[in-house]
């Protein structure tokens, strides 16, 4: 089955790509956006997220906030800011931050495959965001945020990465968070055969991030299929993808907040935590050096949580993750937090903005205790979607994250 294909990406003018490049959609709020893009008419974020063009206060899933994307998209295309590529390429993506490097390509990926499970995921998405990326891509006719893939790392794939990304790359553009963001453009059809052949021949792939862009993708897809006949060539058949091989992507870890004790005092809580876990007080934030082991922010202080050897989980793929451990022993037995995906009283805070945000959360946002994990290893994704298994919601922060406005794919 066909995994992958190259395709005619939409994307900048050479010389606009700095004023273009934004965060993905989904990292910032709607105020952190209007800052953002404050004095920067060509931001992607016009079109990512327009309700920063409309009154503040309206909601991020009006109509006229997708109506105002598409308007803009169309302002950015006619102005010559972003146009289309003539002939279908892939494109490497190479993104170095604090001088790790990774390098992927760019590409559309199947929907078909993703509805087999070929392409696998591992996390459930929420209703309202999945509807929010449906209208979103409705009414602009283009995927614009890529959804982020994982391959088993594969030498000739590398080889054939490694001799196209010679000489300077079409764009060389810098993130928020300073990483560098370099893109070459592969339009040697004998070259993209060899990569698509070889993904094809791998057989499977999986969802790093992007689980509500791919679900959509396949909402309208088969929205579209069932009003003409069916032709899997077609662009609404494939979602934007860039896919890196997983011995090269970082996770990092997901913390938690929550607010309230669920009536405990300080000491009942320790008391109670202490049952099941090697509880002891440390004199700095702490950050997990190794699985079962968990930080703790309560009361103005930080302590390390060992799990007790006797408590140690089995293989199950899913048990056995650190953030299934903190929910399974304190976050829902002892603070009463079933549905993490549901209840108000808990937010998860991504390890890029360190421990002392956790610290500024609890002190400053109504929150009460803080939780600092051990990041999930990939391989643990790669079982948990191999067994067809779901994990935690927020399991998994992969940084660095990818650019929105480099690529975009075009489905009318």
């Amino acid at each position: 089955m066909t995994l992958i294909l190259p395709f005619k990406a939409l994307r900048p003018s050479v010389d606009k790509a700095n004023d273009v490049i934004a965060p993905p959609y989904d990292v910032l709020n709607s105020d952190e956006a209007r800052v953002m893009a404050k004095d920067k008419p060509y931001s992607f974020l016009h079109i990512s997220k327009p309700e920063i063009d409309l009154d503040e206060g309206i909601q991020f899933n009006d109509q006229r906030v997708y109506k105002k994307g598409a308007e803009n998209l169309k302002k950015f295309i006619n102005d010559k800011i972003l146009y289309q590529d003539k002939k279908e390429c892939l494109y490497i993506y190479e993104i170095t931050l604090e001088n790790k490097i990774q390098t992927g390509f760019g590409c559309i990926a199947s929907v078909e495959a993703y509805n087999k499970n070929i392409i696998k995921k591992h996390e459930f998405t929420t209703p309202i965001k999945e509807d929010d990326r449906v209208l979103n891509i409705k009414e602009l006719q283009v995927q614009t945020g890529p959804v982020l893939l994982a391959y088993k790392q594969n030498a000739l794939i590398k080889k054939i990465l490694d001799q196209n990304k010679k000489g300077n790359p079409v764009y060389s553009v810098i993130g928020p968070d300073s990483s560098i963001h370099n893109l070459w453009v592969i339009e040697d059809r004998v070259e993209i055969d060899k990569i698509v052949t070889e993904i094809n021949s791998i057989g499977e792939l999986y969802i790093a991030d992007g689980h509500h862009r791919s679900a959509a993708a396949s909402r309208i897809c088969e929205e579209i299929n069932l009003n003409e006949s069916k032709n899997n060539t077609k662009n609404h058949n494939f979602f934007l993808s860039v896919a890196f091989p997983h011995s090269e992507m970082t996770i990092l870890d997901y913390n938690r907040i929550i607010s309230g004790l669920n009536n405990y005092s300080v000491v009942e809580l320790i008391n109670k935590i202490s049952k099941n876990f090697v509880v002891k007080k440390v004199t700095s934030p702490y950050k997990p050096i190794q699985k079962n082991e968990f930080g703790m922010f309560l009361d103005n202080l930080w302590y390390k949580l060992n799990l007790k050897e006797n408590l140690e989980t089995n293989n199950d793929p899913v048990i056995s993750l650190d953030v299934s451990i903190l929910h399974d022993q304190i976050i829902s037995p002892i603070l009463g937090i079933d549905d993490e995906r549901r209840d108000k009283r808990i937010n998860f805070v991504g390890g890029a903005r360190g421990l002392k945000e956790l610290e500024k959360r609890v002190k400053n946002d109504k929150y009460d205790i803080a939780f600092s994990l051990f990041p999930t290893p990939i391989e643990s994704l790669f079982k948990v979607a191999d067994a067809g298994r779901v994990m935690p919601p927020k399991s998994t922060w992969f940084e660095p994250k990818l650019l929105d406005g480099l690529i975009s794919h075009v489905i009318s």
